[in-house]
């Protein structure tokens, strides 16, 4: 009778395994309060644009594996992935805001899709006559004798 009920646990453990176990959250918050990604030592927040960059971040390198980088982006979670206004371009969700022109048409700096926040305090709200900024161009600019703003406000003004 003993073998017999450790052969009934031994049966109802094994059914337990086949279950399907719901999926892990892997949504972090990263440094400078930007989307990441938790490792599986639930620990360990990768920085969004870090995944499937080809570098292990994560002790066992779950942010690369094949399954989650396999189809970039569509294998991807949708919390690591912004969405361009040209629906054939994305970047990753932590490239959102953060005041580079990262899509190519500041879709996703200024559009309403994006709800990127004013400039911060590190930002200088203007027309930047650089691709590379949309609506904000860093302090650091300011004052160096080279325009960065119509109007020149980033030399009289910032």
């Amino acid at each position: 009778s003993a073998l017999a009920l450790l052969v009934l646990v031994a049966s109802g453990v094994a059914a337990l395994a086949l279950l399907p176990r719901p999926p892990v959250n892997h949504l972090c918050t990263a440094p400078n309060n930007r989307t990441g990604f938790l490792c599986d030592d639930r620990v360990t927040c990768v920085p969004a644009s870090w995944v499937c960059d080809g570098v292990s971040n994560c002790r066992n390198g779950e942010d690369e594996q094949e399954q989650l980088c396999g189809d970039l982006p569509h294998s991807l979670p949708g919390y690591l992935v912004f969405y361009c206004s040209n629906p054939r371009s994305w970047v990753y969700a932590d490239q959102r805001c953060d005041g580079m022109n990262d899509c190519g048409d500041c879709s996703d700096e200024t559009w309403s899709s994006a709800a990127c926040p004013p400039c911060g305090q590190e930002w200088w709200s203007c027309s930047p006559v650089h691709f590379q900024f949309c609506s904000c161009i860093p302090r650091r600019l300011c004052r160096d004798g080279i325009q960065h703003c119509l109007g020149w406000s980033d030399e009289f003004l910032c």
